[in-house]
């Protein structure tokens, strides 16, 4: 069975300014720095890295549950290298994860990870020939 993602991106002014949303959710505002936009909103390639960051991160939690560990608390610090050359597309994409747990281990962090990035997270499939994507992780106890 095919699966299809949806989303409607409507134009809201007389710049470059976009409203989003997908299903029944609330929208989002996308726009561009001035003077080619307003700047009143996430940029194309903010969306892109917050969507990897969200996705790989939704993966790991899921792991590390499933490996039977406490997941208290989780965040994602994500930060893309712009090429100079146009298209100004990211040449380098870090992602720091913090994991809060009771009983995580480095171990089972940097397998959850592998996973992710091998088979779980399809945004990181989409990047991982395209950009080069360095990660980071560390635990604080919960």
């Amino acid at each position: 069975m095919t699966q299809q993602v949806e989303v409607t991106a409507n134009l809201t002014n007389d710049k470059v300014q976009f409203s989003g949303a997908s299903r029944s959710n609330p929208a989002v505002k996308c726009d561009y720095f001035p003077p080619i936009g307003d700047g009143e909103g996430y940029t194309g390639l903010e969306l892109l890295l917050m969507s990897l960051a969200v996705c790989s991160a939704t993966a790991i939690v899921h792991l590390l549950r499933k490996m039977g560990r406490d997941v208290s608390g989780f965040r994602v610090n994500a930060r893309g290298v712009r090429k100079d050359a146009l298209p100004m597309t990211f040449g380098k994409i870090f992602l720091d994860y913090v994991v809060t747990s009771r009983d995580v281990e480095d171990l089972d962090i940097g397998k959850a990870i592998r996973l992710a990035e091998e088979s779980y997270c399809p945004v990181w499939a989409l990047l991982r020939d395209n950009v080069q994507i360095v990660t980071e992780h560390r635990k604080e106890r919960a």
